[in-house]
């Protein structure tokens, strides 16, 4: 088995790019510190799901290069990212993470917006004089 694994992960409009290798548990994002790049820790938690699901918080070195989309949508990119290198790494995995819908990408998409119409749905506001 090779000691890097790269997976690429989808959510909206944000692609990240995740490569796994054996380490100490360090997490970089676009060359940052997660924290830093995810202010919120919401999104932290968001990201590094599949490895406190799998108990291996500390036993990777996580690289993930993320563009597109907003936090949150980098955020579940990222998580899927992650996942999927997971059972690249180990197909056992998959017993745990599948069932929790990490493996599945979250096809949602914002609703694009239709002439005669201020958003997707929202008509022009009426006036009556």
């Amino acid at each position: 088995m090779s000691d890097k694994y790269y997976a690429t992960g989808r959510r909206k409009n944000a692609i990240a790019k995740v490569w796994l290798s054996k380490g100490t548990g360090e997490i970089s994002v676009n060359k940052k510190d997660i924290k830093t790049y995810f202010p919120r820790d919401f999104w932290v938690k968001h990201a590094i799901e599949a490895l406190s699901i799998t108990d291996m918080d500390k036993d990777f070195d996580i690289n993930v290069s993320v563009l597109g989309g907003g936090l949150t949508g980098q955020s579940g990119a990222v998580r899927l990212g992650i996942s999927r290198a997971l059972v690249l790494y180990n197909e056992s995995l998959r017993s745990k993470l599948k069932p929790l819908g990490l493996l599945s990408r979250d096809s949602r998409m914002v609703e694009s917006k239709k002439y005669g119409k201020k958003k997707a749905r929202r008509g022009p506001q009426f006036s009556k004089r």
